[in-house]
């Protein structure tokens, strides 16, 4: 079994909300920082490229949002996962403004789901085949540690930040 959440040591205590907020800004200043020569440059072979890594991100921003709507509808939901190279095959074919306004537009309509959902949605639980038992809870601060962890990718990529 995996563990439920992996990216929960991105987080460091700060408020999950305030990390899924700030996202898409953020991303969006690391797109222009890698500007159009190397944003589409991987890093080292076999690697995504800036691009890749922001499509990365939208369909996450797919998958994240029909998970939490599964929890909100459905009791004992079971969450489909996801072969992330499987779907990243039409990735070279996306720049990186339509992966960066598709993530930006679904994670506002995340968010307003998020921010509207009933207070007992927090630890309705979900079961992921890989990860087992998680809740809506679980599934933001894996959204926002998924956030960082990509962010922390870019940064370094691009040579900015505290942890370029």
């Amino acid at each position: 079994m995996l563990e439920v959440n992996p990216y929960a040591r991105f987080l460091d205590g700060r408020p999950v909300l305030e990390i899924l907020a700030s996202t898409a800004a953020t991303l969006e200043s690391l797109a222009e920082t890698s500007g159009p020569d190397r944003i589409t440059v991987a890093p080292t072979p076999g690697k995504w490229t800036p691009a890749e890594i922001l499509c990365h991100l939208a369909d996450c921003e797919v998958a994240f949002g029909f998970r939490l709507r599964q929890i909100l509808a459905e009791d004992n939901h079971t969450i489909q996962p996801f072969d992330q190279d499987r779907w990243s095959a039409l990735y070279p074919r996306i720049t990186a403004p339509q992966a960066l306004a598709a993530f930006a537009a679904m994670r506002e309509w995340n968010l307003i789901l998020i921010r509207n959902a009933p207070p007992a949605a927090a630890t309705k639980p979900v079961k992921h085949p890989e990860r087992g038992t998680m809740t809506f809870n679980t599934i933001l601060e894996t959204m926002a540690g998924h956030d960082i962890n990509h962010i922390l990718q870019l940064e370094r990529i691009s040579g900015v930040g505290s942890h370029g």
